[in-house]
């Protein structure tokens, strides 16, 4: 298999190719989605008004971030792409963006009183995924919270890309159980973890939802 460092480079190249596609697709989708916004209100309902938030893969259009922000809470998005952290400077001004690997995070600890990370995780194999849960842990202040969401299933490794252009990428789909123990074995207590059907117009995988704090 590559090297973790050779995944991430495809990743990073691959939306650097894609993140038009992907804003064109699913810049609108929290208005599309009721779980899903119910889902994060219920994150969001855990905060005060100063709190700051990361949001860790924030895509082209920094969507999830910015629903959060237009809550009234601080949000800094970050992506390893940095045509996606251009186009959502592009569409968000108000906001602050920056690059990063979320597997080695550029901030110092304790500084978020929580962490958003929405399909972000699904592009680096499970035996790094604990690296990428304890880099949230530490930058969260005690008792922050952190929000995960991923594709459901059981296999991991190179795919061409759903939004097509013959890219290759590497997706990793996870269980409930892969998910919990993420969260426990890198020191959070889950309060709340679900799976949903996708909707009509989305990828057929289900998906799980989950929210953790850390203790």
């Amino acid at each position: 298999m590559d090297s973790l460092e050779q995944i991430n480079s495809r990743t990073r190249q691959a939306y650097n190719l894609l993140a038009q596609k992907y804003h064109d697709l699913f810049h609108n989708e929290m208005h599309e989605k009721e779980y899903d916004r119910k889902f994060v209100n219920s994150f969001i309902s855990r905060f005060k008004k100063d709190a700051v938030i990361l949001d860790a893969g924030c895509g082209p259009s920094g969507h999830i971030g910015r629903y959060v922000f237009d809550k009234g809470i601080e949000v800094i998005g970050m992506d390893i792409s940095e045509k996606c952290v251009e186009m959502a400077r592009q569409f968000n001004p108000d906001m602050q963006f920056e690059t990063g690997d979320i597997g080695n995070l550029e901030f110092e600890d304790g500084l978020f009183d929580g962490v958003i990370s929405y399909y972000s995780i699904i592009d680096t194999p499970k035996n790094y995924i604990h690296n990428i849960f304890n880099e949230f842990r530490r930058v969260l202040k005690p008792n922050g919270y952190l929000l995960v969401t991923v594709k459901a299933g059981t296999t991991e490794g190179y795919i061409f890309h759903p939004l097509g252009d013959k890219v290759e990428i590497y997706m990793a789909l996870f269980t409930e159980e892969d998910i919990s123990n993420y969260y426990t074995e890198a020191g959070f207590v889950i309060e709340f973890i679900e799976k949903r059907n996708p909707y009509d117009f989305e990828i057929s995988n289900e998906r799980i939802f989950a929210i953790g704090k850390k203790v």
